[in-house]
């Protein structure tokens, strides 16, 4: 069932309709019951437990990373430059894979720089067959699935994703017990005020360690999910926005604007957080980006309970699906919807909205608990490329087909003509 504009605000913001719809299902195998696909009283725990993780003070943390991983990317940019067109989106994948390992596992694959093709490729893979599961009802029995070759291929790819996983785990554990039992330099270093980064497994390990109910098991369900949501849904968010920037030379001559006034004429400091906080027209940009193509293009509850509004009475048990896509092209929200108009999402013009009415990130107590990693991510990468070239999008947007996957994607490559600044 689709829902109107006035029923979205209750369900989202229900506290007892929390469950996700059965194409989460399929994700159990992957992910397990980390916090994407659990429910009821551990999603809670878990959600409350995992939310100071992604503080400002802890995401400052890896600022660094962003920036040494997207200066990787410009390096590579600049020698496809001369190139008639560049699929920008195959290399920003790669970027946000090295982030979200580093970030998320403390761990470097070298994705850009091609290392580690066989953990790169599996991880790849495993959101590809996912969709074809999903559209293909014989593959939808376990028993089936595990026979098929499709089924064979996802049990071997996700088999190199646990154990990776997993020997991260071990191998921070163990140094973290040896740390505590001989006080190591490192660990006196941080309990002087030393700078450490702490990726996300750290923060779980130090749970664990402390005696909080988090088993390693918890950790690897977690760690896992993040993995798998943090860096595919942040590179198709900057493919699309980075399309439109290049559809638009007023929006990128603004937006050129704004960062020459924070940087100058340097390209090569890094990012920091205080000029991130200065981009307030690339957030406007990357945000009106994300209104048209939103990464998460469905989200779907499971009603819990009856739900009764203005006389109409949906039953318990009944699916809801809200297509974001549909919702954004809104003409009551969102006047003449298909131009683009950074300026919708200025402080002023998004006072007089409905919070409810914009969804990229869903909403309620389920909204995605990474949006402000994805917010600085995109804003420092997007930042270093848009100091360095000037884009020209070669396809018009009515020649642009999408396709519905967990994550919204175009059906052919996006191209894109890099010029240096």
């Amino acid at each position: 069932m689709l829902l109107n504009i006035c029923q979205q605000p209750l369900i989202l913001s229900s506290t007892t309709s929390l469950e996700k719809t059965y194409e989460y299902s399929y994700l159990h195998k992957w992910l397990r019951q980390g916090l994407l696909t659990s429910t009821g009283a551990k999603w809670k725990s878990r959600r409350k437990l995992l939310t100071p993780c992604f503080h400002f003070r802890i995401l400052e943390d890896f600022l660094p990373t962003f920036n040494d991983n997207s200066f990787i990317l410009v390096r590579k940019l600049q020698t496809l430059q001369n190139e008639e067109y560049v699929d920008i989106m195959s290399l920003i994948v790669l970027c946000t894979l090295d982030i979200v390992c580093e970030t998320v596992m403390g761990a470097r694959i070298g994705a850009q720089s091609g290392e580690n093709p066989e953990y790169v490729k599996a991880v790849h893979n495993l959101g590809d067959v996912l969709l074809e599961r999903i559209i293909r009802p014989l593959l939808w029995p376990d028993f089936l699935f595990n026979l098929s070759k499709t089924g064979r291929g996802y049990n071997r790819d996700l088999k190199i994703l646990h154990g990776f996983t997993d020997k991260v785990i071990k191998e921070k554990k163990a140094a973290l017990l040896t740390q505590r039992i001989h006080g190591s330099k490192e660990t006196e270093d941080v309990q002087m005020g030393g700078k450490k980064r702490q990726a996300l497994m750290d923060l779980l390990l130090d749970q664990h360690i402390n005696g909080q109910q988090l088993t390693e098991e918890d950790i690897k369900e977690e760690v896992d999910t993040f993995m798998f949501e943090g860096h595919d849904t942040t590179a198709t968010a900057m493919n699309f926005s980075l399309y439109c920037i290049g559809l638009y030379p007023e929006v990128q001559r603004k937006i050129h604007e704004e960062l020459d006034s924070i940087f100058g004429e340097d390209t090569e400091r890094p990012v920091t957080l205080d000029d991130v906080r200065d981009m307030k027209y690339l957030e406007c940009v990357i945000k009106e980006s994300l209104r048209l193509y939103p990464s998460a293009p469905l989200i779907g509850r499971i009603l819990n309970e009856d739900f009764n509004h203005n006389g109409m009475v949906i039953p318990k048990g009944t699916t809801l699906n809200f297509f974001i896509v549909s919702i954004h092209r809104n003409p009551e929200i969102f006047p003449n919807p298909e131009v683009f108009d950074p300026d919708r999402f200025s402080p002023e013009n998004v006072a007089k909205r409905h919070p409810f009415a914009y969804l990229p990130f869903s909403a309620g107590p389920r909204n995605c608990i990474g949006q402000k990693f994805a917010f600085l991510e995109e804003k420092v990468i997007m930042a270093n490329i848009l100091r360095n070239f000037t884009l020209v999008s070669l396809d018009p947007r009515d020649k642009v087909q999408l396709k519905m996957e967990f994550v919204l994607r175009p059906s052919e490559p996006i191209r894109i003509k890099l010029t240096a600044r």
